[in-house]
């Protein structure tokens, strides 16, 4: 059985170094991916990565396990994050050429898909990137941290010390945002568009996702996509948005930018104290 955060975080205590190591190489992907998103740059994830690594071997004795190890990192993460938009010279909406996004997540072909079929999920891919960017960064962190790393709504309230209530805000307004960028490639050209009385259903299907809506108005929402195709195409649409977004939470630190930290950090550890 592999070893759980918390006999990794006690036997990184008592001074073993390789439990330490074990720790963060098990985080730092989604710390990269947090990162690359809301800078929007390479060299400003791999620092992001780095000092939040290396804040959390400096803080260790001090962390008690109230919260997870992931909202502890992610919660070290956003306030690195936060530092690099205000200083970084590029404006924070700034992304990467989607050849280097591409490479920088570790992504190669699919030996299972035609080129054809690589070729469309790239273009999805670099849809979905660049409609995450666009997002105003409030309401980007909070669908990276729900959507794309699967964390409760209470975990990210948690790490971005807001009420559970404005998390889901948030996230519909997000979720509804992408979709709507990412949609034109989803479903076909011809789809017919919503009537007057649909304007909320996309919302109203995200709350439903999230557990907001009681029965009567689950059932009144299953009734209307029953009778409208417009309206359950759009819904369609936002599952197959959150699919990829659940996807995009799998990409690795790139081999040489993990290599660069785990050497900054051994030798931040080995470092005099």
């Amino acid at each position: 059985m592999s070893d759980t955060d918390q006999t990794l975080i006690a036997a990184a205590r008592g001074g073993d170094r390789r439990a330490l190591e074990k720790l963060l190489e098990r985080h730092q992907s989604a710390v990269y991916r947090f990162g690359m998103k809301m800078c929007g740059e390479t060299e400003d994830a791999k620092d992001v990565l780095q000092e939040t690594l290396i804040a959390a071997v400096r803080t260790l004795p001090e962390f008690r396990g109230a919260s997870s190890v992931s909202t502890w990192l992610y919660t070290i993460a956003r306030s690195f994050c936060l530092k690099k938009r205000r200083t970084s010279k590029f404006a924070p909406e700034r992304i990467e050429s989607l050849e280097a996004q591409s490479e920088a997540s570790g992504q190669v072909a699919d030996s299972r898909r035609s080129p054809e079929e690589d070729a469309a999920a790239r273009q999805l891919k670099g849809l979905l990137d660049a409609a995450i960017a666009e997002l105003d960064p409030m309401y980007r962190e909070v669908l990276l941290l729900r959507d794309v790393e699967g964390l409760a709504a209470a975990e990210v309230a948690e790490i971005l010390g807001l009420t559970v209530e404005a998390v889901k805000s948030r996230l519909h307004r997000a979720r509804v945002a992408v979709r709507e960028r990412v949609a034109p490639a989803l479903a076909p050209a011809a789809m017919p568009q919503p009537g007057p009385g649909c304007q909320d259903v996309v919302t109203m299907f995200s709350r439903r996702l999230e557990g907001e809506i009681d029965g009567n108005a689950c059932a009144d929402l299953e009734k209307h996509l029953e009778s409208c195709a417009a309206c359950r195409g759009r819904c369609d649409s936002l599952r197959s948005t959150l699919t990829l977004c659940r996807n995009a939470g799998s990409a690795q630190v790139p081999p040489e930018i993990a290599r660069s930290v785990r050497e900054a950090l051994r030798q931040f550890v080995s470092a005099p104290a």
